[in-house]
């Protein structure tokens, strides 16, 4: 199976660069799944019912969100009408949605898609991501239920997102980060078959500070000072990413590259 998995959707310039480039990546790699991190879409802070409806129209079949899953009030109750959009698992006992479900694939597969938060320098205490996941998982067995899992590390710590990713070998296909909106260089396939990736990336404007317009945090950090709010960069965003390719029968990945496309950032596709 063709998988494509891209990093944090931010503002309107990553909403632009899902919307104008996705369906033709989507032909191009001739592309069975796609799952997009929408978390930062809607301003920089969560998604809206509308902006989510334009990113699975362009060609995402599934959404992942994170710690601003419900900034946007009417997420709230779009979640519980919208069954491709994933939160995360241990967000809150409470929370609408779903925080892990099976999606149909071409060809009678089917592919776990999940998502978790990390606890690492996080601002709220969320519950254990390990704990909640093993349930998820043991439900799910590679190769049985499912073809695939993709799961969504959201999280701050590159040591913490490793260390699910080492925790996942074997029984997901993908364990990718997300939230730090750099991408990291260490793609690569684990011992027993996970591809993993510490941090996919934004979708957004690399001409920033992690998405946001420079003068803002620039101020913060030399002055101290808060002048005026954080507002997301607007010029031409790189489409980063993991693409990876699994085994059907087994689930494991046999291929993984990452995936850059236009905006500041080197280009990187693959053949």
């Amino acid at each position: 199976m063709r998988l494509l998995f891209l990093g944090d959707v931010m503002g309107r310039a990553g909403r632009a660069a899902i919307t104008e480039r996705l369906p033709k990546l989507r032909a191009d790699l001739r592309l069975d799944f796609v799952v997009v991190n929408g978390e930062n879409a809607t301003s920089g802070n969560g998604l809206s019912g509308d902006h989510a409806k334009d990113l699975l129209a362009a060609g995402a079949d599934c959404i992942t969100l994170g710690d601003h899953a419900f900034d946007q009030r009417d997420m709230l109750s779009f979640i519980e009408k919208e069954p491709r959009i994933i939160r995360p698992l241990n967000f809150a006992k409470g929370a609408p949605g779903q925080g892990a479900r099976v999606f149909d694939a071409p060809g009678g597969r089917k592919v776990l898609v999940t998502q978790v938060l990390g606890q690492v320098f996080m601002k709220r205490p969320f519950e254990d991501p390990f704990g909640q996941l093993e349930q998820v998982l043991k439900k799910h067995p590679l190769g049985g239920l499912v073809n695939a899992t993709v799961v969504d590390v959201h999280c701050e710590a590159t040591s913490e997102k490793m260390a699910m990713g080492h925790w996942c070998d074997g029984r997901a296909s993908i364990c990718v980060g997300t939230h730090t909106h750099v991408p990291t260089a260490d793609a690569m396939i684990m011992p027993q078959g996970c591809a993993y990736q510490s941090d996919a990336g934004m979708c957004g404007d690399y001409n920033s500070v992690i998405g946001m317009e420079k003068a803002e945090p620039m101020r913060r950090f030399v002055t101290g000072m808060v002048k005026g709010r954080f507002n997301p960069a607007t010029e031409e965003a790189t489409l980063s990413g993991l693409y990876v390719e699994t085994d059907d029968r087994t689930g494991k990945a046999n291929r993984v590259e990452m995936v850059r496309e236009g905006g500041t950032l080197q280009s990187a596709l693959p053949n």
